[in-house]
């Protein structure tokens, strides 16, 4: 009896030992699962910061070149959101050649555009001394267009040129399908593979026309 019940002790206890193997297993597996959902988290996270700062930089160089903002506008099309900057691919464009202002200033404007490339495709990422090609975002581009249907109108009623909507919009590629952004976000559309992994964060902005005329009219007498 006395050796049966060890005999009986010992096939319970490796019974008992394959269980705990079995849960610990499934344990590691939720574990491994949790962690790879955190890093593509993460990583979301911090290609839309990326893309934030971006929009930023770009609606800062607007701002700054407003005697050239029409050279900046170069998305026409409104329903695929070509030309862009940035990635290469189907309807990828780097205007050039801007005509907007004096030579000087129209310099700079061509100059703001190819630098906010270069920032797209990571050129500015440096990697053992040389340039990485590759920044923070995957396949980023952005798209600047202008809607001249909603001027503003002076005192007398009359549309004032060149006080229409910039938008501004930034996409990039994500880790996972989510949701298809917009379509006032159109930027590069069909480039991602799925329009579920097409991520866009857009702004839109309204520049004054600060002609001598205009301020003519608001200055104070006095001056």
């Amino acid at each position: 009896m006395i050796t049966r019940r060890k005999i009986r002790c010992h096939g319970f206890s490796l019974l008992e030992i394959l269980i705990t193997l079995l849960i610990t297993s499934i344990g590691l597996l939720g574990l491994a699962s949790l962690l790879s959902r955190m890093h593509v988290a993460e990583m979301e996270a911090y290609q839309r910061t990326q893309a934030l700062i971006l929009l930023a930089d770009i609606a800062e160089r607007l701002n700054v070149n407003r005697g050239t903002l029409s050279c900046f506008a170069f998305t026409t099309n409104t329903a695929s959101g070509t030309p862009y900057i940035g990635a290469t691919g189907t309807g990828w464009s780097l205007p050039t050649g801007c005509g907007a202002s004096t030579s000087i200033y129209n310099t700079r404007a061509d100059e703001a555009i190819s630098q906010l490339n270069d920032r797209l495709q990571g050129t500015a990422e440096v990697k053992a001394g040389a340039a990485a090609g590759s920044g923070g975002m995957i396949g980023a581009r952005a798209c600047i267009r202008y809607d001249a249907t909603d001027l503003l109108s002076d005192s007398v009623g009359a549309t004032i040129s060149g006080t229409g909507t910039y938008t501004i919009t930034v996409t990039w590629q994500g880790l996972a399908a989510t949701v298809a952004p917009p379509t006032a976000s159109a930027c590069a559309v069909g480039l991602y593979g799925s329009e579920a992994q097409r991520r866009a964060v857009s702004t839109t902005l309204r520049f004054a026309n600060l002609t001598s005329a205009r301020l003519d009219q608001e200055w104070p007498p006095w001056l």
